[in-house]
């Protein structure tokens, strides 16, 4: 039977949506969109079949439910009238929710309950269950989070090294971007080997390690603000740099905005959060150069300790926008990591093939492009429909 899922995507300032169409045999994508810098001057939304744009325009939006409103008329327009389920990443399970779920009234009680763990993300996510429920009151909606494909690590990767109440309070490394790492994995299957690590290179940028294609470690942690420096996130820090800082009179909710908002490689360069942006002017630019080398630096530095994790290293796959699409950034993050038997074919890499090691090399080097949407469709089909029919 042939059902239309809408999957949804939400961040802290944006909207993401996929309209998939599937059956037993098929997978199909009828319709992307977005919208962008919700809440702010400037703002943008777009919407496509296939590569079709279907319009682009500069529009803002004060909220994500006046966003989805636009979404679903904008849907309308194109005849899609008609939905089966409706599927939504949610960043934050909690120590408690290891698998996607159906939304009712418990659940929905329950995630506000979590929102502590993501204040970024977990209201906006939440608005547009509620926007949903507006709008299609009868429709089934599932919970899909990020955090549960990191809920089989190992406890002395989750523990950190804080008393037991913390534990038990549930103050642990929970992990992101399950979704997309779910994907390659099963989108690799055997090729990805027993020892394995994907870097999800984005704005929001993170890592894991696998054995046999389960996650053993990840480098972010009770947030999506831990690991490596990202878009506008400072990544790890030394503790004490927070005390430093409280010390001096920063408030929580100045020091919130400072590590998730103003640094990364916006606060390094000064200039821009984009990586595009700072290859292009790298050149000219000393702090934009020393943001990219930064970087290169730290994700090639968890490759690394992650390779000592595994005990050595079979593949290395690059994913999100920057690993899909920057391949100088990809060739300085493998430039030193030859003693892992990693060596790049420099054509290989800058048309950005799917293999870009050479014939030589011991561990296989990928690019797969993510798709965390046909992951949240699967999962949407599989909870609801499964359910219905048992």
């Amino acid at each position: 039977m042939e059902q239309t899922i809408l999957c949804l995507n939400g961040g802290s300032s944006s909207l993401k949506f996929v309209v998939y169409r599937l059956s037993g045999q098929t997978e199909e994508r009828i319709f992307s969109g977005a919208a962008e810098a919700i809440g702010a001057a400037g703002g943008k939304a777009w919407l496509r079949a296939g590569e079709r744009v279907l319009f682009d325009q500069n529009i803002s939006f004060s909220n994500h439910a006046e966003a989805m409103a636009s979404m679903f008329a904008a849907l309308r327009q194109q005849r899609v009238v008609h939905l089966d389920a409706a599927g939504h990443r949610l960043v934050h399970g909690g120590p408690h929710y290891k698998s996607p779920q159906l939304i009712d009234s418990s659940l929905k009680s329950a995630l506000h309950d979590l929102i502590a763990f993501a204040p970024l993300h977990l209201p906006s996510q939440l608005a547009m269950v509620e926007a949903v429920s507006a709008h299609f009151a009868d429709l089934p909606q599932v919970a899909c989070f990020d955090t549960a494909f990191h809920s089989g690590m190992p406890t002395v990767a989750q523990r950190f090294a804080l008393p037991r109440e913390m534990w038990e309070q549930g103050i642990r490394r929970y992990g992101f971007h399950g979704l997309s790492y779910e994907y390659i994995v099963g989108k690799l299957g055997n090729e990805l080997g027993q020892r394995a690590i994907i870097a999800h290179l984005g704005n929001g940028a993170s890592m894991v390690a696998l054995k046999n294609g389960a996650s053993v470690d990840t480098i972010m942690g009770l947030t999506p603000s831990g690991g490596f420096m990202m878009g506008t996130r400072a990544g790890d820090l030394d503790p004490g740099v927070i005390l430093f800082l409280l010390a001096k009179g920063h408030s929580a909710e100045n020091l919130e905005k400072l590590l998730n908002h103003q640094s990364g490689l916006k606060g390094v360069s000064g200039e821009s959060s984009e990586m595009k942006v700072l290859l292009a002017q790298r050149k000219t630019n000393p702090d934009a150069a020393l943001a990219v080398e930064m970087f290169c630096y730290q994700v090639r530095k968890f490759v690394g300790a992650y390779a000592a994790v595994l005990e050595g290293l079979d593949t290395l796959v690059f994913t999100g926008g920057i690993g899909e699409r920057a391949s100088a950034v990809r060739e300085e993050i493998c430039c030193g990591l030859q003693y892992l038997g990693i060596e790049i074919d420099r054509v290989a890499n800058a048309s950005h093939a799917a293999v870009i090691s050479n014939n030589i090399s011991k561990c296989v080097v990928r690019v797969v492009p993510t798709d965390e949407d046909l992951v949240i469709a699967r999962h949407t089909m599989d909870v609801v429909f499964a359910k219905a029919s048992s």
